[in-house]
């Protein structure tokens, strides 16, 4: 089943001035329910512009975007529940918090749904446990926790919406590594418990090898590929040419086989590296 497709999909700013800039072109993809998508591209390549799409922020100045089978902008009333199907974390997203307490910060995608006290409840509790934050967390105020905490609870307060797609627009930015890490855990956890669509956008090409199985990469407004993350790393010469990286160990197989050496590029991880390596050290050859 597909849980996001676009057809065609452009949009255009600023139509009809002299500022009048395509930032996405004739985009069509598919992407399947349960997917975890690593969306890549250099600055300005459209990436943001795509994903405001995918839940109604932006509407296309041509083509189509729908939601499972449902055409997101056939009628305008319905955009407000697609907007609670389709979750998006922007950057900085403490910067949107307001509540008086954690609590009421992460209730408030729950309450304007219309849903029950208990079952708000519920929502709050779970997705406060799929960030790392403690119960007695949610009575403080947003503000006195740390700015990797902050992060957590504007996180949750998407995740209590219970989305069928996440969407993560670079949710580590800023954070340092051990940061990074906890929040990046936290988010595979959470795709793997629920088995909804997840797509993270990233600069980083180590977090997406780390994370994502599947990999969408813009370049100058237009999809340049929608493929496996070991087939679009694999493509490492394009990728350079766009001013984007793969990850170190990719880069050092790829090496490897424009050298000669009988060894499968489409390496992306150290786990899988290493079984290269353990299976020609044994006589084995490469590990498919």
């Amino acid at each position: 089943m597909t849980a996001i497709r676009t057809e065609h999909l452009t949009h255009t700013y600023s139509v009809g001035t002299p500022f009048q800039k395509v930032a996405v072109e004739d985009v069509s993809i598919a992407i399947g329910e349960g997917e975890y998508v690593g969306v890549i591209g250099h600055t300005g390549s459209g990436k943001s512009t795509l994903i405001q799409h995918l839940n109604g922020l932006l509407a296309p100045t041509s083509g189509k975007v729908y939601i499972g089978e449902q055409d997101l902008w056939a009628d305008k009333s319905k955009l407000r529940s697609f907007r609670f199907a389709v979750g998006l974390v922007f950057q900085y997203p403490e910067y949107q918090l307001f509540g008086e307490t954690v609590y009421s910060d992460i209730a408030f995608g729950p309450t304007n749904m219309g849903l029950p006290p208990d079952e708000v409840d519920t929502r709050v509790r779970q997705a406060a446990r799929f960030v790392g934050l403690s119960d007695d967390k949610l009575q403080k105020s947003p503000f006195e926790l740390s700015g990797g905490q902050k992060r957590r609870v504007a996180i949750a307060g998407v995740l209590a919406m219970d989305p069928k797609v996440l969407i993560l627009d670079e949710p580590t930015a800023g954070l340092d590594p051990k940061g990074r890490d906890k929040i990046l855990g936290e988010i595979r956890e959470y795709h793997q418990e629920k088995k909804n669509t997840v797509l993270l956008v990233s600069h980083s090409m180590e977090d997406i090898a780390k994370n994502a199985t599947m990999a969408l990469v813009m370049n100058q407004s237009r999809l340049f590929c929608y493929d496996r993350v070991e087939e679009v790393f694999g493509r490492g010469a394009e990728l350079a040419r766009m001013g984007l990286t793969v990850p170190q160990v990719s880069r050092v197989f790829l090496d490897l086989a424009s050298r000669g050496l009988d060894v499968d590029a489409r390496v992306y991880t150290v786990e899988a590296a290493a079984e290269q390596i353990i299976a020609k050290a044994a006589g084995k050859g490469v590990a498919k």
